[in-house]
């Protein structure tokens, strides 16, 4: 069995809001597996249910870069905040921007690409970099979309330079409508991407794994009530639409309005333009999600919990 520690049980608390006896007890429980630990309190109604991921922030930037029917994100970390705000790291975190979107959202081939106007590529400009400005930096990861005609539209929430900051979306959108009309729909549609934070664009494109998950929680906690199985089938059914209307980007509310569903919004959208609209695919990017940092230190209260 795996040692339930004192950082595990710090972690299981930032997830879920949960006490620390609680954790500890749902680490205990589950072998000190985490995510078999939040499944544990949210059946115990000890833990919200809305989804929560570590979010232990790294620096650096996210960068957006589009050109009419192609975009792409990529996510250049960095040590500190002071550096996501040297001159020099923003120009290098646009520029491979602007490269991946002609290599695309592999990140190794992003690496290998020239970095223009230094006769390097991308991997040696980052370790050239490295060496004059002292602290270690990591492409991460990368994203390119692309429609056939149509727009994709990029939104940068609290940018520090144009096109940089901490959370990039892009939003694909087909249509041959006025592009001018279409980017406009995009942007405020990758605004609610930014804000909402969904899953999936579709409900079948949910996570087979994750609706498994979600449903064997409802489950749980529907037959907590005690209410017959006929009964606790439809109240599953019931929590598995509202857990859609979290997840799904087309299920979700508007955050622009706060009245309408975003398919309601894109079918209107259609309707006024005079032709098909259709969102075919969006990319959400926020600095630093699921990076973990090492834990060095705890409060006293819950080394005593873990002795």
């Amino acid at each position: 069995m795996a040692e339930v520690t004192s950082a595990l049980v710090k972690e299981l608390r930032e997830k879920t809001g949960a006490g620390m006896m609680d954790c500890k007890r749902a680490l205990t429980e589950t072998a000190a597996d985490m995510e078999a630990a939040v499944d544990w309190l949210r059946k115990k109604g000890l833990a919200a249910a809305a989804k929560k991921s570590s979010r232990v922030a790294a620096e650096g930037l996210v960068a957006a870069a589009s050109a009419g029917t192609t975009g792409a994100l990529v996510e250049l970390n960095a040590e500190t905040d002071f550096v996501a705000r040297n001159e020099t790291f923003q120009a290098a975190a646009a520029a491979i921007g602007r490269i991946a979107l002609d290599v695309g959202g592999d990140v190794e081939a992003i690496k290998a690409a020239a970095f223009p106007g230094t006769g390097r590529t991308v991997a040696e400009e980052l370790t050239h970099l490295i060496a004059t400005i002292g602290e270690n930096m990591n492409l991460r990861r990368a994203v390119r979309l692309s429609v056939g005609s149509g727009v994709v539209a990029s939104y940068m929430h609290s940018a520090l330079a144009p096109n940089l900051g901490k959370i990039g979306v892009l939003v694909a959108i087909e249509s041959t409508a006025d592009t001018s009309k279409l980017l406009e729909l995009g942007k405020q549609i990758a605004m609610h991407v930014a804000a909402a934070r969904p899953d999936a664009l579709t409900v079948a494109d949910v996570d087979p794994a994750k609706l498994a998950r979600e449903r064997d929680v409802l489950s749980e906690q529907a037959r907590a009530s005690g209410k017959p199985e006929t009964i606790i089938e439809k109240m599953v059914e019931g929590r598995i639409r509202k857990y859609y209307e979290e997840v799904v980007l087309l299920e979700q509310l508007y955050v622009v309005d706060g009245e309408s569903k975003v398919s309601a919004i894109v079918a209107k959208a259609a309707k006024d333009l005079g032709t098909p609209v259709a969102v075919t695919a969006f990319a959400r990017f926020q600095l630093g999600e699921g990076i973990e940092k090492e834990q060095s230190d705890f409060a006293a209260e819950v080394a005593q919990l873990t002795r």
